[in-house]
């Protein structure tokens, strides 16, 4: 928000730019930087477009006339070498500098050809040294085209480190001199501003977050398809809390990304909420993270993508408190009362949710509890237009009655009855 107003006032106030592009990871240029524009006024009448999609679909955007061009890293060396579109932008903004750390990827070759045509440069990122400082010399070549940390690699490793590990003439790492970092933080000082938010907001004790997962058109197809033959087989008689209960399990198991079938069988219908616990995961920085999962098939599907350990031993939960284990998975039916999980980590995403209050509550109250030292922050992952904001909405208002799943279910059908006598 911070810099979208900087922009405002840059193109639509001052006019000392034309065109902003926005380089972001995938999901955070197609969903969040968008939202972020019409989230607030004082931002109306700034025009976007975001280049993702297939070749044409990202031509077509960025051929739109717009202030602000967004889009996704993996496609800036297609722009910038490939597209046969002009690089007229006179801002560039990345948001994830540190995806910038080294100097030997394409992305960064490619910004690099074109930096000298760019006025104004800006790189955000809340790690812009997690493996040392060795990460800052590519970053802050695109932000000031070498004036400070020097114009090659080489230069700076010679002038601020010496090798660390090595095996005779080959040398594995580096490290700073004494002095080094001072002397580094001292040249990069003017252009750099480093803002914590526990010094400049007052962070509440518990940060409840609702990540918004975005199903595509083909899936939520798939999904209205099995909704459709589970809703027709109790169609004909009236909801009981027993059938409801039912319906209600397969619709937050669909919303999750997969289904059982009648024999037992895992239908795998998408990996959206994989895909936000990813970014989840990397937006933590490698704090570790808890992830409260609900059915099995989410948990084979998450430990597939993710090196998981589920806390289910003493030795287990042991370890998490050690800070031995980065990413963490527990059943909210075995978070059991009192378990004390707060001295491993203050992170939390309900892959999928539940009805049951008490689980829910006794699950954060596993990190939100005496002797967490830092802000808990629980995540819900929630996919869009399905039951989950139903669910969410229940447990918000601590309403998770029998008659809210009933009423929640019977929402579904009347939608589907609304839908199928339309044709």
């Amino acid at each position: 928000m911070i810099t979208l107003s900087s922009i405002f006032d840059l193109t639509l106030d001052s006019f000392l730019v034309r065109k902003v592009l926005v380089i972001a990871p995938l999901r955070v240029a197609r969903d969040t930087w968008p939202a972020e524009i019409e989230k607030w006024d004082h931002l109306i009448g700034l025009q976007y477009t975001v280049a993702i999609g297939t070749e044409t679909e990202r031509k077509t955007a960025l051929m739109r006339k717009a202030q602000v061009y967004i889009i996704n890293r993996e496609n800036v060396e297609w722009l910038i070498s490939k597209s046969g579109i002009p690089f007229d932008f006179d801002m560039v903004v990345i948001d994830e500098l540190s995806s910038f750390k080294s100097h030997q990827t394409k992305r960064f070759k490619s910004l690099l050809k074109v930096r000298p045509q760019v006025k104004r440069f800006v790189g955000l990122t809340g790690t812009p040294s997690s493996n040392g400082l060795m990460d800052l010399w590519a970053e802050y070549r695109l932000l000031d085209m070498g004036q400070r940390l020097g114009r090659f690699i080489g230069r700076y490793r010679e002038t601020y480190f010496v090798p660390d590990k090595r095996n005779q003439q080959v040398i594995f790492s580096y490290k700073p001199k004494p002095g080094a970092e001072e002397a580094i933080h001292q040249q990069i000082s003017d252009i750099t501003i480093s803002m914590k938010g526990s010094d400049y907001l007052k962070l509440p004790k518990l940060v409840m977050n609702e990540v918004a997962v975005r199903i595509s058109d083909k899936e939520m197809e798939t999904l209205d398809r099995l909704k459709r033959d589970l809703i027709t087989t109790v169609n004909d008689e009236e909801i009981t809390a027993a059938n409801a209960a039912t319906l209600s399990n397969k619709l937050l198991q669909m919303a999750n990304g997969a289904v059982y079938d009648d024999h037992g069988a895992v239908t795998p219908i998408h990996d959206r909420k994989l895909d936000a616990l990813e970014d989840v995961i990397e937006g933590a920085n490698g704090k570790p993270v808890l992830i409260a999962y609900w059915f099995k098939h989410d948990l084979i599907r998450i430990q597939k993508r993710f090196k998981v350990e589920v806390l289910s031993s003493t030795g287990s939960i042991k370890r998490w408190n050690n800070g031995k284990i980065p990413v963490a998975a527990i059943h909210p039916a075995s978070a059991g009362h009192g378990l004390n999980l707060q001295s491993g980590g203050s992170t939390l995403v309900w892959f999928g949710l539940t009805w049951s209050l008490e689980l829910y509550q006794q699950t954060n109250a596993r990190l939100w509890r005496q002797g967490q030292k830092e802000t808990v922050i629980i995540h819900h992952l929630i996919a869009k237009d399905t039951i989950d904001e139903r669910v969410m909405k229940a447990l918000k208002d601590k309403d998770v009655s029998q008659a809210a799943l009933i009423e929640a279910v019977k929402a579904k059908m009347n939608k589907h009855k609304e839908v199928n006598s339309h044709g």
